[in-house]
């Protein structure tokens, strides 16, 4: 049984940044390389942070087939440090959300992170009715993901929130300021607020105004130090620091991430791949980065240690 009730759950993760850590393949059939990605876990878990979540779309969800979402989940739950969250993906169709959910709930996961359904469009009514089904399968804390084929509205989310008791969260991956404006305006502290686009460093600023307190660090992955020193800032309104870190580093790293669809979970296995720490490639559909794309990025990661180490000084 998970340590965290629904409203705990979302007390933790927003006091802190979180790790969407990448799920580790082997080079030569891509199978999940459960060893390595035990490593990393409890490696990241060391820091403080204030949750992982496990197979989120920087873990590649969306590659996974349902027995690997729960063999990545399990290792997730078993190689986390005792008291470190960690929150489990759901998605696809209605009745897969709710076999997943189930799932993660026995395979000890102390969250649900809600995924859009797959492929097709839904009204607000159909996405209430989906969020609601998944809710009643499990006792865990969920958290809605606002993105792609499933963007919730301000009043979509308040009748959630007050249909289902577990609803804990609202993770936004689009970007509408003015969206965020009335979701945080009409719910208030009743959910915790995360920002959840790709590199969302680039966002943490301005949605920190709107109190949203924490965001999924994809950087954390291979730049631990830097992400949390950028997200302390970030809590700290230090402006300069923010703004110089984001124009010499990740305004830089996201103009790589850019040059091609799913770069954003790409960039992250390359990051894995010049320091040292290796996770394999990614699934089709994603493409790796070229040599010369790991290269610029390599020299944007040689540079930044003397940054940020000289800033410290």
């Amino acid at each position: 049984m998970t340590a965290y009730s629904p409203s705990e759950l979302g007390k933790k993760l927003g006091s802190g940044l979180l790790s969407f850590p990448v799920t580790h393949f082997r080079q030569e059939d891509l199978a999940f390389d459960e060893a390595p990605y035990r490593e990393h876990v409890a490696r990241l878990g060391q820091y403080p942070i204030a949750g992982i979540f496990a197979a989120g779309g920087t873990g590649e969800f969306f590659s996974l087939t349902p027995s690997e979402v729960g063999a990545v989940v399990k290792a997730a739950v078993q190689s986390a440090p005792s008291g470190m969250p960690v929150v489990a993906p759901v998605g696809y169709g209605t009745r897969i959300a709710v076999e997943l959910a189930r799932a993660a709930e026995k395979a000890g996961a102390d969250g649900i992170l809600l995924f859009p359904p797959y492929l097709t469009e839904a009204d607000a009514e159909g996405l209430a009715d989906h969020v609601e089904a998944v809710c009643r399968a499990t006792s865990l804390g969920v958290i809605l993901y606002s993105r792609g084929n499933a963007v919730y509205s301000a009043d979509t989310v308040a009748r959630l929130a007050s249909s289902c008791p577990n609803l804990a969260g609202y993770k936004d991956g689009v970007g509408n300021l003015d969206l965020m404006t009335r979701v945080v305006a009409k719910l208030g502290d009743r959910l915790v607020y995360i920002g959840g686009l790709p590199t969302a460093e680039t966002f943490a600023l301005p949605y920190l105004e709107l109190g949203v307190s924490t965001y999924s660090s994809a950087i954390f992955n291979f730049l631990p130090e830097f992400a949390l020193e950028f997200y302390d800032a970030v809590r700290a309104k230090n402006r300069t620091l923010v703004f110089q870190w984001l124009d010499q580093f990740v305004l830089p790293y996201t103009e790589i991430r850019n040059r091609r669809q799913g770069y954003a979970v790409s960039i992250v296995k390359a990051g894995m791949k010049v320091v040292g720490r290796p996770a394999g490639p990614v699934r089709s559909p994603l493409v790796d980065l070229d040599e010369a794309e790991v290269d610029a990025l390599s020299v944007l990661v040689s540079r930044l240690p003397r940054l940020h180490g000289a800033d410290r000084a």
